[in-house]
C-alpha cells in the first residue's frame, strides 16, 4: 500500500510538473531521492507520457483541424514546423544515446539547472516583452525548439517545456499563448516517441517481466489527470500573468537544495 502511494505522488508531482516551467525530471529525481524510491526508466517515461495524453485532449481540436485540413497553407505550414523541430530532437537524441549519454543522478546538477534556468526565464520573458507581439512561428523558432527540446532533456532540472516557450519567445513568437501552445504541440510527438523507445528497449533486454505494471499503470492515469487539470489553468493563467512566479519558485528550490544537499548527491 505504502508503494503504491508513493506511485501516485510521483504521478500528481509529474502531472502538476511536466508542463509547468519547473522541471517535472528534475522534481522526479528529487522525489526518488527523497523518499518515493528510485523507478524504471520506462516508469518515469511512461508517466510523461500519461501528461503528454492530457495535453492531447487539451490540443485535439486545434491537432484534429491541422492534420484534417493540412491542405491550406498555413496550416500545412504549421505542420511542417512541428515536423522539423520533432525531427530535430529526435536526431539529436539518437546520436546522444550512441554516444552513450546517461542523465545525471545527483541532486545537485538539478539544483543549479533550477537556479539558472529560473534567472535565464525571467531575463528571457524581459527580452520579450520589448519586442512587438508576434503570433507567427518562424522557420528559425522551430529550428530552436528542436534544440531546446534536446538540451532540456540532457540536463534535468532545464525544464523542457521553459526551454521550448522561452526560445520560442526569444526567437520571434514573442506572445506568450502563440509560444506555448507550439512549445506544447511539438512536445506531443517528442514524448509519445521517447517512450516508445523506452518500451521498445526493455523488450529487447527482455525485461518485461521485471517491470511493476501496476504501478506503471497508476502512475501513467493519475499523471494524466493531474497534468490535464494543471495544463488548463496554466493556458487561462498566461493570458494575464508572467511566468515570473515559476522563475522564483526555481531559484528558491535550487537554491534550498544546494544549501541542505551534500555537493555530489
Amino acid at each position: 500500500m505504502s508503494d503504491l502511494i508513493n506511485v501516485i505522488l510521483l504521478g500528481i508531482i509529474e502531472g502538476i510538473t511536466e508542463f509547468l516551467p519547473i522541471s517535472s525530471t528534475g522534481h522526479l529525481l528529487i522525489a526518488e531521492k527523497f523518499g518515493l524510491g528510485e523507478r524504471s526508466d520506462l516508469f518515469n517515461v511512461g508517466i510523461q507520457a500519461g501528461a503528454i495524453l492530457a495535453v492531447t485532449f487539451i490540443y485535439w481540436g486545434r491537432i484534429w483541424k491541422l492534420l484534417t485540413q493540412w491542405r491550406d497553407p498555413a496550416n500545412r505550414d504549421y505542420l511542417a514546423k512541428l515536423a522539423v523541430a520533432f525531427l530535430i530532437t529526435a536526431v539529436l537524441g539518437f546520436v546522444a544515446v550512441k554516444l552513450g549519454f546517461k542523465l545525471p543522478e545527483a541532486v545537485t546538477p538539478v539544483a543549479w539547472a533550477l537556479v539558472i534556468g529560473g534567472i535565464w526565464m525571467i531575463a528571457a520573458e524581459r527580452l520579450a516583452a520589448r519586442q512587438p507581439d508576434r503570433t507567427q512561428v518562424t522557420w528559425r523558432v522551430a529550428i530552436l525548439v528542436g534544440i531546446a527540446q534536446m538540451v532540456a532533456g540532457l540536463f534535468p532540472g532545464t525544464s523542457r517545456s521553459a526551454a521550448t516557450i522561452f526560445t520560442a519567445m526569444l526567437a520571434g513568437t514573442s506572445n506568450r499563448a502563440a509560444a506555448t501552445e507550439f512549445a506544447f504541440l511539438v512536445g506531443i510527438p517528442t514524448m509519445y516517441a521517447a517512450t516508445g523507445y523506452e518500451l521498445l528497449k526493455v523488450l529487447k533486454e527482455g525485461g518485461l517481466h521485471h517491470e511493476d505494471w501496476t504501478a506503471f499503470g497508476v502512475g501513467f492515469v493519475v499523471s494524466a489527470i493531474v497534468a490535464f487539470v494543471a495544463v488548463k489553468w496554466l493556458l487561462g493563467y498566461i493570458r494575464s500573468h508572467r511566468f515570473t512566479p515559476f522563475a522564483i519558485y526555481r531559484i528558491l528550490l535550487g537554491i534550498a537544495l544546494l544549501l541542505l544537499v551534500p555537493a555530489g548527491a
